[in-house]
């Protein structure tokens, strides 16, 4: 085990060495001291040169960092010395004598043996396949774009220098607009080309090293060499013509005597022994030389860019010309086969990275890291051997034709059989299916330790659904251990274990309770056929098993999740009949009433209204996990409303409590049994899985089976009541909609809703009175209904394909489901006139009398209507051809042609297609480049990075962004710790962590975090991804803050093509980039982008949101730079409507379009007065405070794109009431004065001024808090200047500032203890309130009563002594807080205002005033007594 852990750590110790946040990241976290420090590194013939290495690295861990490094790649089998002394591979460094900063390591060539010389080989082929710019889409996989963007020439970046990797990010580009942008770009435009999705990249390709390199042809080694020490014979072809042939030895490599016709394996007499074959091909070849020299020499990418990702991200597009661009890749040399003789124990591996200890953080990291890299190893397994086998390369094992399994690299691969019961084909896929989702539940589970899964997969390739799994230990038994018991075959738990007692047993047991608890799961009892009462915590086909290395193992979990009762009518009519027959002695009225209970749980008319339950395709509908916990939430809200009501009728809650009577047992009672707990005294929701499954239950169950029925019927029936109205909500009001069917589910898997529900999505659309609004989601819905029934359709006609006919069958495919109508060529014409022209190629006869070729248009389309009805209960949906969806829904076939190789594996050459040809087929074999398998796996957790992940979401809810900062920073270097950063949650923490840097007024750190941000998107979930636009999107505000104008404009201009490529120019999205371009453009095209954003968000919100007047005052300020104030003051004026709507007449938002408003009104007058006195050859001139000034454009970016939110939540005004009264009830006890919402506190009859000493006194001398544009960058050091502009707005005694300018938060130390601070203090005016969320500036004071006041959302927020008191403050303040528009996606709105209270201090302490104003304090902020 140990070398198995040792190979697992050893292959991404890169990650310690390459992580980009580095030691840097690292300040903020206790558990992780910084402990690199620089050591030299000589020896191995490579020029001396530092290395930084860390305390907690293994030696291993340092040698495999020094061979990733160019001074020594690609050196291999090398180990370290210190001192003379050779260091053990499994000490850590800093338990190293003598290894201190500065310290000199030498490298030690090892003798080679002869895995580790085929090993250096492999090193040596892989150097000369160094990667191209193609071969990412060569291979498939999905490749970054955004180094095309920053390589591009412009004015600041001469010769061609990277903006990404240019230090200076402060210097504004003179001359950005060197080019409009292109015409299928702008609004409007019908075109949708292909090739500027993919430009060309700036990396120049590899150059050629060798002509070959390969087997010699005196291989395999005589038995009188082999005594001798030869391994191999190589044969090498230079660029300059010469032919070698070399001999690989333990001290390494020479050339040896022999030719092609004689076999001399003595040393040529100018030929030394190199320890690497590459310095031994630079003495034999100066091409070889010079080209390794500018290899080594060339710019490097970021990590990031070059580093593999863990699993295989599908590009549906290929290079433009295939054949071009494949190249020699040394394959004759056989090094790839020879490495992979010996098949992976692919469990053992798993499970011993599983075991690996998890005490400290650092070998938790280890833990982690491994895991991955086993599971990423063994998807690449499962890919591989997917091709393998579907290629007809491996016989079955089991000599089963109907059911055939295989066994390859490990690997144990099958079909699985197709049950009748299951649904036959539908249903043994969604066994499959549902299985992998079973072992990622028992896999997640935190601190079940002893528990194990075999590694599983699925995977799709050629319209074949294999699963793959690893090999488990001990069930490979012989004929004579079959017929053994089943307990001495292992099977300690199941149906068929039979009974059995045994400490394995029970341990297992214990194990399996624990698991039911976390997942939720009941456990009950199910009597066998033989009338024995089995008990049982997962579902009825689960088997625990104990293997023969003493793990405890589970299979077959498919069914562990709850049945979905919606699809489950026939299984409730046989579980009825099956209970009528077992309690056929009990009175007939039982029986009538039993009749009736089996209904119950569904909702009223839910039948008529739905539809449901009703029949599937399949038997296995599950509830998936997410709706498992949705559900019991809401049962939990459904339990405390039930226990509060019971107890208010009998003598309210406060007496109930303090009384400690059974009348508060009792409604706890009640309500466990309302809601259906299954325990009457706590709530607690369990579902037993088997339930609505042909079982049979002891008949002394019935009653809890009813139960769990009921419970059943009830979560079914929330996911259409709850779930799919409040997804139907979401998207009404977000700009973030669903783009394509992978954001598509995922917003829908996050609301428990599976897929099958599609129909009753569409459904819901259909019926809703905003349903014009919410197109965009119907287009989606329909589009991935269409593309899935697709899917099945495709995978059956694969099937009669045979494989020299795949191109021409795929491309066929494609043209008759995109072309309407479209109607093969008959087959003897056109072969005929290519037989006389060339010849008949290799698949001419097979094409002939293929039943594939005969399909038409008509006809796939009347399968895929029936697909779609039998699946998602729809009906003339789909119409009647492709023309159909694009005329009613809007969608393009561009757009479904993308979902449906995504889905499929189908690759096609990067060209433009023209889909609406119907006299020439627009798709041809040749643009089909391959088809790749699509593997579905398990994810591996990143426990601690995640952990600090959603530490740093909490602290942004409170925002504390100080604190959010420091947990980001921890988070981004444990992710590249554990995966080089190549996760989706990683990209995602970098997104977060780059808008709390921008929020905290670091814009050039916020650029750097954005820029890996997107190349993470990129490469890990697709280079036209929907989260990859979003991340354009905000990369182009971070660096137009940087003064980046040109590269602003790219990045927008590369979302817009996105979306218009997967989704087209009707989403809400569009309307966000066509603002920001807007604002970043000039010329005719900023108009045309910003009239199509307000006419879509007018379409999409209407013209009271927020999206819309925000469009509206932007086109207002288009218009003032046109001179068109007319125009104008129409925009502004429905901008002011919207404004005034929605926060009030005093909100900042409102008085900044009032005073634009105004502006613009003196102007028009200005400007008709002038040309009335001057007449028409007087030229109209723009008001300097109208043109568009860089810090403004930027703002409006800002609010656009959602990093600062400005909305006001309904309800916020009763809120706000509530507080001004608690505040006024607890400052009259206190001997508080409130005027006009200020609070004053008379001591000795004199209002005592604010202390300096408190951090606020000194801003009230100065003015108020200095206002910094875009923050500070750092809390402790905190500027002293002051804005240049102050405000002249009063309202009821609060003084507001611009609300473009941000308030700087006050760190407050109260009596010794530091209070929770962040650099940001956030505040949303609202007629004449202020709600604010204050960034951890939390001023604590003390009164004589001990009463604690804290400033929250504006207000004095105090916890007195009197329980009354106490509880009104926390109700109240919790619904303030609860309505706070602080969300973890966005950064916190920044001050659009201020406004302040007083806390007071007794017995002379002083008054501490914020952002100026107190009761002592006037508007002109002078101070009185």
């Amino acid at each position: 085990m140990k070398d198995k852990v040792r190979r697992g750590g050893r292959n991404h110790a890169k990650t310690d060495a390459v992580s980009p946040t580095g030691e840097k990241d690292a300040v903020g976290i206790k558990q992780l001291e910084d402990t690199s420090f620089p050591v030299k590194i000589q020896g191995a013939g490579v020029e001396p040169f530092d290395l930084q290495v860390h305390g907690f690295w293994l030696v291993q861990d340092a040698v495999m960092t020094l061979l990733l490094k160019d001074e020594v790649c690609p050196r291999s089998n090398l180990s370290l010395a210190l001192a003379g002394t050779t260091l053990d591979p499994l000490a850590e460094l800093q338990s190293l004598k003598g290894l201190k900063p500065g310290a000199i390591i030498r490298l030690v060539e090892e003798p080679y043996t002869a895995r580790s010389a085929r090993h250096h080989l492999a090193r040596v082929v892989e150097l000369l396949r160094a990667p191209g710019p193609q071969d990412a889409l060569r291979e498939g996989r999905s490749p970054s774009i955004l180094e095309t963007l920053t390589h591009t020439p412009t004015p600041d970046s001469p010769n061609g220098k990277s903006l990404k990797r240019s230090l200076s990010n402060s210097k504004t580009e003179t001359s950005s607009q060197d080019g409009a942008p292109p015409e299928f770009l702008l609004p409007g435009s019908l075109d949708r080309p292909l090739m500027g999705l993919l430009p060309h990249s700036s990396q120049h390709n590899a150059p050629s090293y060798l002509k070959d390199l390969s087997l010699s042809c005196w291989n395999p080694i005589p038995g009188h060499r082999k005594l001798q020490g030869d391994f191999l014979y190589i044969t090498v072809v230079t660029m300059e013509g010469r032919r070698c042939d070399i001999t690989s030895c333990p001290k390494g490599f020479f050339i040896n005597r022999s030719t092609e016709e004689l076999f001399d394996p003595r040393p040529s007499q100018s030929s030394p022994v190199c320890h690497c074959l590459t310095d031994l091909l630079c003495q034999i070849s100066t091409a070889f030389k010079q080209a390794l020299t500018t290899l080594k020499n060339r710019s490097q990418l970021p990590s990031v860019e070059v580093m593999p990702t863990p699993y295989h991200t599908l590009s549906w597009l290929g290079p433009p010309c295939a054949s071009r661009t494949h190249k020699n890749a040394f394959s004759r040399l056989g090094m790839d086969d020879q490495l992979e003789t010996q098949a992976p124990d692919w469990n053992e591996e798993l499970q011993a990275a599983r075991d690996l200890p998890q005490g400290s953080l650092e070998e938790r990291l280890r833990r982690d890291k491994t895991l991955l890299q086993v599971n990423s190893a063994f998807a690449r397994a499962v890919a591989q051997g997917a091709e393998t086998v579907v290629d007809g390369f491996v016989e079955p094992a089991n000599g089963n034709p109907e059911d055939p399994a295989f066994l390859w690299g490990g690997l144990f691969i099958s079909q699985g059989a197709a049950s009748t019961m299951f649904g036959g084909e539908r249903g043994r896929r969604a066994a499959q299916r549902l299985e992998l989702q079973g072992v990622q539940a028992y896999s997640e589970l935190e601190g079940l330790q002893g528990l194990h899964t075999l590694p599983t997969a699925i995977v799709d390739y050629r319209g074949v659904r294999l699963s793959a799994q690893g090999l488990a230990p001990g069930l490979e038994g012989s004929d004579r251990d079959q017929a053994a018991a089943p307990a001495e075959r292992g099977l300690l738990y199941g149906v068929n274990a039979g009974p059995q007692e045994s400490p394995q047993r029970m341990r297992l047991l214990e194990l399996l309770a624990v698991s039911a608890k976390h997942l939720s799961l009941q456990r009950y009892v199910v009597v066998t056929s033989n009338n024995y009462k089995v008990p049982l915590f997962t579902s009825v086909d689960a088997q625990g098993l104990l293997g023969a290395d003493g793990r405890f193992y589970i299979l077959d979990v498919f069914r562990t999740f709850p049945a979905d009762a919606n699809f489950c009518p026939d299984v409730e009519r046989e579980g009825q009949a099956v209970t009528e027959d077992e309690e056929s002695n009990k009175k007939s009225e039982e029986g009538e009433e039993e009749k009736g209970c089996v209904k119950k749980g569904w909702p009223e008319n839910y039948h008529s209204d739905s539809g449901l339950p009703k029949s599937f395709p399949h038997g296995l509908c599950r509830l998936r996990p997410e709706l498992v916990q949705a559900f019991k939430e809401h049962k939990h809200c459904q339990f405390t409303q039930h226990v509060r009501e019971l107890l208010e009728e009998n003598g309210g809650f406060e007496e109930c409590a303090i009384a400690s009577d059974s009348r508060s047992t009792n409604a706890v009672r009640a309500a466990c049994k309302e809601v259906g707990s299954v325990s009457n005294i706590i709530f607690e929701m369990r579902f037993n899985p088997s339930v609505f499954s042909p079982v049979s239950f002891p008949p002394g169950d019935s009653k809890s089976t009813k139960l769990q029925e009921r419970l059943l019927r009830e979560a079914a029936a929330f996911i259409v009541t709850h779930q799919i109205p409040a997804f139907v909500e979401y998207c009404l009001h977000s700009n973030e909609a669903p783009m394509d069917g992978a954001s598509l589910k995922q917003a829908l898997h996050q609301r428990g809703i599976s897929l099958r529900y599609l129909g009753h999505v569409m459904t819901a659309i259909s019926q809703s009175e905003h349903k014009e609004r919410l197109r965009h989601i119907m287009r989606a819905v329909i589009g991935d209904i269409f593309t899935r029934s697709t899917r099945r359709v495709f995978n059956n006609f694969l099937q009669g394909v045979d494989v020299p006919s795949l191109s021409a069958a795929v491309s066929h495919f494609l043209c008759c489901l995109l072309v309407p109508h479209f109607t093969p060529t008959p087959v003897g014409e056109e072969t005929k006139k290519k037989s006389r022209r060339r010849g008949r190629g290799p698949g001419a006869g097979a094409a002939e009398s293929s039943p594939w070729s005969t399909l038409t248009g008509a006809e796939l389309w009347t399968l895929l209507c029936q697909e779609a009805a039998e699946t998602y209960n729809i009906s003339d949906s789909l119409g009647s051809g492709p023309n159909h969806l694009v005329e009613h829904y809007g969608l393009q076939k561009l757009s479904l042609l993308r979902e449906f190789c995504l889905k499929t594996g189908v690759q096609l050459r990067l060209r433009d297609y023209i889909l609406d040809n119907q006299n020439k087929a627009p798709i041809g074999p040749d643009d089909v480049l391959n088809i790749f398998p699509v593997v579905k796996h398990n994810e591996m957790p990143t426990v601690d990075a995640s952990k600090a992940h959603r530490a740093a979401e909490s602290f942004i809810k409170k925002g504390l962004l100080d604190q959010a900062h420091e947990k980001l920073k921890e988070a981004t270097y444990l992710f590249g710790r554990v995966c080089d950063d190549l996760n989706p949650e990683s990209c995602f923490c970098h997104t977060l962590l780059a808008k709390v840097a921008f929020m905290q007024g670091k814009a050039a750190e916020a650029r750097s975090v954005q820029l890996k941000a997107v190349v993470i998107s990129e490469r890990v979930l697709g280079f036209d991804h929907p989260n990859t636009i979003q991340q354009y999107a905000l990369l182009a505000v971070y660096v137009f803050a940087g003064g980046e104008t040109a590269l602003a404009q790219k990045c927008l201009l590369r979302a817009r093509l996105l979306i218009l490529t997967v989704h087209g120019e009707d989403h809400p999205y569009i309307a966000t980039v066509d603002s920001c371009l807007g604002l970043v453009l000039t010329g005719d095209q900023r108009g045309q982008f910003l009239k199509n954003a307000l006419r879509l968000n007018t379409s999409f919100f209407g013209s009271s949101h927020l999206h819309t007047a925000l469009s509206e005052h932007l086109v207002a300020h288009w218009m003032c730079s046109k001179g068109d104030y007319r125009s104008a003051m129409t925009h502004e004026k429905e901008a002011l409507a919207a404004f005034t709507s929605i926060f009030g007449e005093d909100h900042a938002q409102t008085r900044i379009s009032k005073e634009l408003l105004c502006t613009i009104t003196k102007q028009a007058v200005k400007v008709e007065r002038s040309l009335r006195q001057a007449g028409a050859d007087c030229t109209e001139q723009a008001v300097e405070y109208l043109s568009s000034k860089s810090d403004t454009v930027l703002e409006q970016m800002v609010l656009v794109t959602g990093i600062r939110s400005i909305t006001h939540r309904d309800g916020l005004q009763e809120y706000w009431k509530k507080h001004k009264e608690l505040k006024a009830a607890v400052a009259k006890e206190l001997g508080f004065i409130v005027t006009n919402g200020v609070v004053t506190l008379i001591v000795n009859e004199e209002e005592k001024s604010s202390d300096p000493n408190t951090g606020s006194g000194k801003e009230a001398e100065d003015g108020g808090s200095p206002a910094v544009e875009n923050a500070s960058d750092s809390q402790q050091e905190q500027p002293e200047e002051e804005s240049s502009e102050k405000s002249d707005a009063m309202t009821n005694g609060h003084v507001v500032e611009p609300a473009v300018e941000s308030q700087q938060g006050e760190k407050a130390d109260v009596e010794g203890g530091e209070s929770d601070r962040a650099s940001d203090a956030e505040v949303n005016i609202v007629n004449g309130g202020s709600e604010v969320s204050d960034a951890g500036q939390e001023t604590e004071s003390s009164a004589p009563n001990e009463v604690n006041s804290n400033i929250v959302n504006g207000e004095v927020q105090s916890n007195a002594t009197a329980d009354e008191i106490k509880s009104e403050s926390n109700g109240v303040n919790g619904e303030i807080n609860a309505a706070c528009d602080i969300t973890v996606k966005h950064s916190v709105v920044k001050s659009n205002g201020t406004w302040a209270d007083v806390v007071s201090k007794a017995n002379g302490a002083a008054d501490t005033a914020v952002n100026g104003t107190a009761g002592s304090v006037t508007a002109n902020r002078e101070a009185e007594k």
